[in-house]
């Protein structure tokens, strides 16, 4: 019986071991940290062995493969070990893609994947559709896998999940765009995460489709290096695509193999220059997938934005609070920034990914009156943008920057937490952090 051993008990990693369990592999669970409690029970009911607070090589290291946490980095002292014994070391999505018939549709992006993701896992319910959402969002993909039956996956993959991924093939893949992000974890050089991020089209054969912004121009560039047998289907905001999508004079025209589809975009639930993109690649996609026009119409004009993703919270004596922890790199920030009027007091800080926050400069200098830092080391954030914020405050916990930003703030304002940054430093994840901010501002008097 081979042996796998799963590293991280995360999520994925708890679905992993239970997908390798319910196919007959001897299966070990190791993780550097505790294991939260619903993992502990998950583990137990399936009767699989594992340790927490530490990883015990011996137990690690007779394995015939390794599956992979996406938040364990490569130079951690366990994965050298385990690369040294050259056994193999794939991700959760891979392992789980070996058992799964099912059409896959892949979305990734260094922003809006997401909300995409989320938006067609939407519109394939609604048009009836078995479909289960995974990846980086949902319930662990491999856990579906072993314990359900769909006959679509919407997933939603980071380049970390992608790093892990080598026979994985997608029947559609999005790449969203491609802008600096985790730059610490490839070398600090952009070609390694854009390499990583064309990973999602690896594998794909004539019959698939590859859809994806050709105003992005990293990913435009890249596409002109490799050879890509699947179907292209680009979208754009700046230029008429035949085939595809485009948005110009406040519309949407979609026309995928001679179906159009057309829409006003004042009708679309979510609004700003980004979730037109978003909502581009969604409607190429039920194309694809032969969903009705009116399915189409209804879906985008009804969709509520995902939570941590620019989320009302609530409004306090005029100051309206705002919850973006799921902006963890500079293009996120653009984007929830680019959408607010002026008198901004902005909460950023975290584990900084390589930021190079210039691109910043000329919204925060327009509408940024104040900034909350919320982060262990926050010297980059007062380097940056010391000369253009007259107000700088260092906190080191959620209910400490909601009040610094109340006290700052004035009736007309914004507060948004908007981190531009990992939240690893202070939180679990960002759902976390955005959790706790939410329950700060619903506690203000």
């Amino acid at each position: 019986m081979e042996r796998i051993v799963i590293l991280g008990a995360g999520e994925s990693g708890v679905g992993a071991a239970v997908l390798a369990k319910t196919k007959g592999f001897e299966v070990f669970v190791s993780d550097l940290s505790t294991i939260g409690e619903e993992e502990t029970e998950t583990l137990k009911k399936w009767d699989i062995p594992y340790e927490e607070g530490g990883h015990t090589l011996d137990r690690i290291l007779d394995a015939g493969e390794i599956i992979k946490s996406p938040g364990i980095p490569e130079n951690a002292p366990v994965i050298q070990a385990v690369r040294k014994k050259d056994i193999p070391v794939i991700s959760e999505i891979e392992f789980a893609g070996r058992y799964d018939k099912s059409r896959k549709i892949c979305i990734t992006g260094s922003n809006g994947k997401t909300t995409t993701t989320s938006i067609i896992y939407f519109l394939l319910r609604n048009a009836g559709l078995n479909v289960g959402l995974a990846g980086n969002i949902g319930k662990s993909y491999a856990y579906q896998v072993a314990t359900e039956k769909h006959d679509y996956y919407v997933l939603e993959l980071s380049s970390f999940q992608l790093d892990g991924m080598y026979e994985f093939r997608a029947d559609i893949a999005v790449i969203l765009n491609i802008t600096p992000d985790h730059l610490d974890r490839y070398g600090f050089k952009m070609k390694n995460y854009v390499n990583a991020k064309f990973r999602i089209t690896q594998n794909m054969r004539s019959e698939d489709c590859f859809i994806f912004c050709s105003d992005d121009e990293v990913t435009v560039g890249h596409l002109n290096e490799i050879v890509l047998q699947c179907k292209k289907l680009p979208f754009s905001q700046e230029q008429k695509e035949e085939e595809g999508a485009y948005a110009m004079d406040g519309e949407m025209h979609v026309n995928v193999e001679g179906e159009e589809y057309r829409m006003f975009l004042d009708e679309l639930s979510l609004q700003g220059r980004h979730n037109i993109y978003n909502s581009m690649a969604a409607a190429i996609t039920a194309k694809v997938m032969k969903i009705s026009n009116k399915i189409i119409r209804e879906s985008l004009m009804s969709f509520k934005n995902i939570e941590h993703r620019n989320e009302f919270v609530r409004t306090l004596h005029g100051i309206t609070f705002i919850n973006d922890s799921k902006g963890t790199n500079v293009d996120a920030t653009y984007y929830a920034l680019d959408c607010l009027k002026a008198n901004v007091i902005w909460i950023a800080g975290g584990t900084d990914k390589g930021n190079d926050y210039s691109e910043l400069y000329a919204l925060v200098k327009e509408k940024v009156t104040a900034l909350v830092c919320l982060g262990m080391d926050n010297r980059k954030l007062h380097e940056s943008f010391g000369n253009m914020i007259p107000v700088i405050v260092d906190t080191r916990n959620a209910e400490d920057a909601v009040k610094a930003a109340y006290e700052l703030a004035k009736p007309g304002d914004t507060v948004l937490l908007s981190p531009c940054c990992a939240s690893f430093d202070l939180f679990r994840n960002y759902e976390e952090r955005g959790t706790l901010f939410k329950k700060a501002v619903n506690e203000l008097k």
